[in-house]
């Protein structure tokens, strides 16, 4: 049988790391074995979801290349007929749910109790054979003893988690049910409502959950906990799609930067680790930088183009050749796409707001002088390339019996606004020698 796997996202808010992990090693078993990976959107709490946390998590699955297999094409609002498939929605699958409860009453494994459904719990132990964690025997505890039946329909008419969730798995054909350690509590009452529907249930394969580097249990409220926060602050897909596939399994080799095409080859459920990840910010950025000074200049402008442009600095009136020049020149050093807008923010505003402190102890008297010559020194050039406006700085400096560093501090300055940034002499070629004489004339005007 052809592997069939899913997640199933309760639309409350958020879409958590750890969850983001389970629909990529979800995906993942999909890709390696050719099964299908199917996304379900477990919206039956009609009181806490709403329509835009369900957009949370298909944005969040979308960012991460996570696509899925089933479900009906729809046309996507942000884009022009762009067709791509609708998840299932519990919500719209209340018919089915009706029937399987009417199943089990009619076979005598539920019965009604004021208002409520309940299901009629084996009282033995079940064993749970997991794929990761081993098998598992569940034992009632000593309230189960004295209650072991549970709900399954509400007095409302709502259809709980357990039902839904084993009724989906079944009509949808689910081979392997991967998902986070916390839900292995439940997996007796599954495997129960299974056996029930006169059905094997599908393999379980239990992950590991994800903590704090402290070791503490990873919440809603710690940082590094929603996928959301690391769309907005500049991560790059890949690196996160890299480190979340990290976080509970390994490569052979301990290499820690790998291709996804690669990952697709090697990944299988054996190979999950048994202990519980610890989520490490400082590595995450680590490999963000890696993935970044890695990538394609073309790839890199398709992500931080957008940065520039939620940072309020527009790139329209600058032809591609400039823009793709500006970006190179801090493609090495930004380690977030969110940093990319402050170190090129220059290339793209018409004046420069300079850093004060900077401009109190660069732009003053002594410089006017320096600067002038430097400028009239780059005005004769021809050539305005960087090596050489290195020389002719080193040169300027020499006649005049200064350091280098001397000239240039008050030439960053006038050319940029800032202290630091890219390469001084790359960032000179790339603004052309009409900007840099520009803007070397406005500092000069600053100093009286």
């Amino acid at each position: 049988m052809s592997v069939r796997v899913r997640f199933a996202p309760s639309p409350t808010g958020f879409l958590h790391i750890g969850g983001a992990r389970t629909a990529l090693f979800n995906w993942l078993y999909a890709r390696h074995t050719g099964g299908t990976f199917i996304l379900r959107i477990e919206d039956t709490d009609t009181a806490r979801n709403t329509q835009e946390a369900v957009e949370v998590i298909l944005t969040g699955l979308r960012w991460l290349g996570l696509d899925w297999d089933e479900g009906p094409v729809e046309s996507r609002a942000d884009g022009p007929s762009k067709g791509d498939r609708s998840p299932y929605f519990q919500s719209q699958r209340g018919h089915i749910y009706q029937k399987r409860v009417q199943e089990l009453k009619d076979k005598g494994f539920a019965y009604e109790d004021e208002g409520a459904v309940k299901f009629r719990m084996q009282r033995e132990p079940i064993v749970i054979p997991d794929l990761i964690v081993g098998d598992v025997t569940r034992l009632l505890t000593d309230r189960e003893e004295l209650e072991p039946d549970f709900v399954i329909v509400r007095s409302d008419g709502q259809p709980v988690f357990h039902l839904v969730n084993v009724v989906d798995d079944l009509e949808m054909q689910i081979t392997h049910v991967l998902r986070g350690e916390d839900h292995l509590t439940n997996t007796a009452k599954h495997i129960a409502l299974f056996r029930a529907f006169g059905v094997e249930p599908p393999k379980y394969a239990h992950i590991p959950l994800i903590l704090n580097i402290d070791g503490t249990k990873m919440s809603k409220r710690d940082k590094g906990a929603s996928l959301t926060a690391y769309m907005a602050e500049g991560y790059v897909p890949e690196a996160v799609v890299n480190y979340l596939y990290l976080l509970g399994w390994s490569p052979k080799g301990n290499r820690e930067i790998v291709p996804m095409e690669e990952v697709i080859q090697l990944f299988d459920l054996p190979q999950i680790l048994r202990h519980n990840a610890r989520f490490d910010m400082d590595k995450l950025q680590w490999m963000n930088w890696e993935y970044i000074r890695a990538m394609s200049p073309t790839r890199f402008n398709e992500l931080a183009i957008p940065a520039l442009h939620k940072a309020g600095l527009s790139t329209s009136g600058f032809d591609s050749s400039y823009i793709h020049e500006a970006l190179a020149t801090c493609k090495e050093k930004v380690k977030l796409l969110s940093d990319v807008p402050a170190f090129t923010d220059f290339y793209f505003v018409p004046e420069l707001a300079y850093d004060p402190d900077a401009a109190a102890k660069y732009f003053v008297a002594g410089n006017k002088g320096r600067l002038l010559k430097l400028r009239d020194d780059f005005a004769e050039l021809t050539n305005f390339d960087a090596d050489l406006l290195q020389t002719t700085l080193k040169k300027v400096a020499a006649e005049l019996g200064i350091k280098v560093g001397e000239l240039v501090h008050p030439l960053r300055l006038a050319c940029t606004g800032k202290t630091i940034g890219p390469s001084l002499y790359h960032l000179m070629t790339v603004l052309g020698k009409d900007c840099v004489l520009k803007r070397l004339d406005e500092a000069v005007a600053r100093m009286g």
